[in-house]
């Protein structure tokens, strides 16, 4: 890959990892690049304006690294809100880009209220059946929140997203009941045999509901692959397809970004001092536990599970990276995360 483009897609696996979100961090790393040694990823692929119009914009990613589709069609959309208020970036052929969040918070740096919205390879049954149909399909929204961290929301429409369950399967430890069923359709906690069967949605039938519209914005409205057609990154031998929905709002259309943020402070504060359920310690709002992950990660360290580390040093062996090796249990040293932006 180019450079900054190679800087750009390992800053949002770190970025996950500091934000505590492991599942999306380097454990993905030996998937990512399984895709570009095959060629179903094009390492050097340009991402092309194929519609103009306004506000209103479709992107081929021409199977480019998630990242890099979405970051520059996150710039895009934020590009056309400052110009008419709100920017629409939909997207077709792109692949997985690892935490929606890390785009909409692009969105929420620069003033605006950001949506993203992708669709993913099967991994859950439509309500009442029993084979993978629908993706997870997540989606994501950020807003800037004056004194406080953004407000972030990224949510898969199953119970938890996949990653999870792989995680769990790396650590060696079960899953808890309502994330999956096995392949015969029984609830499972083993996550080899939750990977062998299917996610359970959200919420019941609303979970799945959402994933459909979900892939309703993010495939067929911008023109490109939709339900079974679509891959994930855990397949090196099949084209990802991967569509996104990109929606920005300038704030200042609306009114003073500053009366935004004061208004959204005093939501968030008013939400804060709720009095508190027994047994719970404080009450936080979308967004604030990442903000706090991260400054604490990047004060002392990432620590990633065991069978991650040794992910990562046979992938550094394979590619000819010596400088990467031993990668041992000790911390990283703080303030080397490329994503040390928080």
């Amino acid at each position: 890959m180019r450079p900054d483009e190679a800087r750009l897609a390992a800053d949002t696996l770190v970025q996950a990892d500091l934000w505590g979100h492991q599942s999306h961090g380097v454990m993905r790393l030996s998937w990512y690049a399984a895709r570009l040694k095959s060629g179903v990823v094009a390492p050097l692929a340009s991402p092309e304006t194929v519609i103009d119009a306004g506000a209103i914009a479709v992107i081929d990613g021409h199977d480019a690294m998630g990242q890099v589709v979405a970051a520059g069609a996150a710039k895009e959309a934020v590009k056309r809100a400052k110009a008419h208020g709100v920017g629409v970036v939909a997207v077709r052929n792109s692949n997985h880009f690892g935490t929606a969040m890390y785009f909409t918070r692009m969105a929420a740096l620069e003033g605006c209220v950001g949506f993203l919205a992708a669709n993913a390879s099967p991994a859950m049954a439509p309500w009442g059946g029993r084979e993978n149909a629908v993706g997870t399909n997540p989606w994501s929204w950020a807003a800037p929140a004056g004194r406080f961290a953004p407000l972030m929301l990224d949510i898969a429409n199953t119970g938890v997203a996949r990653g999870k369950i792989y995680l769990a399967r790396q650590k060696g430890v079960p899953i808890p009941e309502g994330w999956a069923v096995d392949g015969e359709g029984v609830p499972t906690t083993d996550p080899v045999a939750a990977l062998a069967g299917a996610s359970l949605p959200m919420a019941g039938h609303k979970g799945y509901a959402i994933a459909v519209v979900m892939d309703m914005l993010a495939g067929v409205l911008g023109g490109g692959s939709f339900g079974r057609s679509v891959a994930g990154p855990y397949q090196s031998e099949r084209r990802g397809g991967v569509g996104h929905f990109l929606l920005a709002l300038d704030i200042e259309a609306f009114q003073p970004r500053a009366s935004f943020e004061e208004r959204l402070e005093t939501l968030i504060t008013e939400l804060k001092g709720v009095a508190l359920a027994k047994g719970v310690e404080e009450i936080v709002y979308p967004g604030e536990l990442e903000s706090r992950n991260a400054e604490h990660n990047l004060r002392i360290g990432i620590e990633l599970p065991d069978d991650t580390l040794a992910d990562l040093a046979r992938l550094a062996e394979e590619y000819g990276c010596p400088q990467l090796l031993p990668f041992g249990r000790q911390r990283a040293e703080p303030g080397t995360a490329s994503g040390q932006n928080g």
